[in-house]
């Protein structure tokens, strides 16, 4: 919903009751966790009262409203925005850019990689190399996108043995960013026309004895088997850090975690990037 600075409160009212309907949340629900009244709340979604800029944070904390999504609402409410969006190539983001190194460095002999908001790659380390054996090479030229990667049938989905539990997971994922962040949308309906000949279920059944939903790849006659884990900033200022997420892949067996280490006696330390 694009507004001016000049908004008024049937916006920002309209967009509060939009997040709070999106995190299946009732004005009393919402109310409780905002420490206000329902009737309040009641009042600015409706425009008969119109919520202070402290106010509008306030909620957009308690709707976990992404940061990207939090300056529409304060313009909807007649204030200024108050997240910045710096590049990555500005000189404060230096350090940032350092402790996402020493994080990728640390991880190697383990496949290690920075997505921004839209999955492209910032950077991984030579690790993530093993993921991407295989692949076409104009699908590793920059800007690289690791959702189109994954996914293509020229990328690493040929080698994902799993590749029906993982596409599932990987679009359901992109199709509730995409709801709220129209840049994502013509990335999904790309992705959702690559073909697929497993079977992709529509809701993730736990079986006995499952840790985690491991990512297979096959290399070779073996079938290696990660777990991953995802990082964030802790307390982001800003709209570019708030986006970044380092992901990490853990060897789920031994066998993999010998396949590993033999890779990265190989290839050595550094970047993929």
């Amino acid at each position: 919903m694009a507004v001016s600075e000049r908004g008024t409160p049937s916006q920002v009212g309209s967009l509060l009751r939009e997040w709070r309907e999106r995190r299946r949340l009732s004005q009393v629900d919402l109310a409780n966790q905002a420490g206000v009244s329902a009737r309040h709340i009641s009042f600015l979604e409706t425009g008969r009262a119109k919520p202070s800029r402290a106010m509008v944070l306030r909620l957009a904390e308690q709707l976990d409203v992404p940061m990207r999504d939090r300056n529409p609402l304060l313009l909807a409410a007649g204030y200024a925005p108050a997240y910045e969006q710096k590049t990555l190539a500005d000189p404060a983001m230096g350090p940032v850019l350092d402790a996402v190194r020493q994080v990728l460095r640390g991880h190697d002999p383990n496949p290690a990689l920075v997505v921004d908001g839209e999955w492209n790659l910032v950077e991984a380390n030579r690790g993530f190399a093993l993921f991407t054996e295989g692949c076409a090479p104009e699908l590793l030229e920059p800007p690289i996108n690791v959702l189109r990667l994954v996914l293509h049938p020229k990328g690493m989905a040929p080698g994902v043995a799993n590749l029906g539990v993982w596409r599932a997971k990987l679009l359901g994922r992109l199709r509730r960013r995409a709801a709220s962040d129209p840049r994502l949308r013509p990335l999904y309906e790309e992705l959702l026309e690559y073909p697929c000949d497993q079977e992709e279920p529509e809701v993730d059944m736990p079986v006995a004895g499952d840790i985690c939903i491991p990512f297979q790849l096959r290399r070779g006659d073996q079938v290696l088997s990660f777990f991953g884990t995802l990082a964030t900033f802790g307390t982001p200022r800003d709209i570019t850090v708030a986006e970044l997420i380092i992901e990490s892949f853990f060897p789920a067996d031994g066998i993999t975690a010998e396949a590993v280490r033999a890779y990265g006696s190989t290839t050595g330390a550094g970047n993929f990037s």
